[in-house]
């Protein structure tokens, strides 16, 4: 196993869900969207991302896939969302890649499990 691998290898307790951490991800976006909302340019097309993403992430905490099922059942979320596909899959991927990142590191977890604390959110 290289350097690369044993970084990304997962650590996480087995029990570790998506619906888990897609749960805790979405308490995160409160953070990014208090920093879109301080951009001064037109952030539309964030807010149409963020809301594709938002929307992901509330039907997997709704569906609950389990582990070995997540990659797929992203996958199908994909592959039937008709013109938003290719938005769809941008915000699909992103939300793999923070997936593999809650399996790969404690204190990434540590962070939702703190309710994803930002200086960025709105009160």
């Amino acid at each position: 196993m290289d350097d690369r691998e044993t970084l990304l290898a997962p650590t996480a307790p087995s029990t570790l869900r998506p619906a888990q951490i897609c749960g805790q991800l979405l308490a995160a976006m409160d953070g990014s969207e208090g920093r879109r909302k301080k951009r001064k340019r037109n952030t539309t097309p964030d807010a149409i991302g963020m809301g594709i993403k938002r929307d992901l992430l509330t039907r997997v905490t709704v569906d609950d896939p389990e582990q070995e099922d997540f990659e797929a059942w992203l996958l199908h979320q994909c592959l039937t969302a008709g013109p938003l596909t290719g938005a769809t899959r941008a915000m699909a991927m992103d939300i793999l890649d923070e997936w593999r990142l809650a399996l790969a590191s404690e204190e990434f977890r540590a962070w939702l499990d703190e309710g994803a604390p930002s200086d960025d959110v709105e009160s």
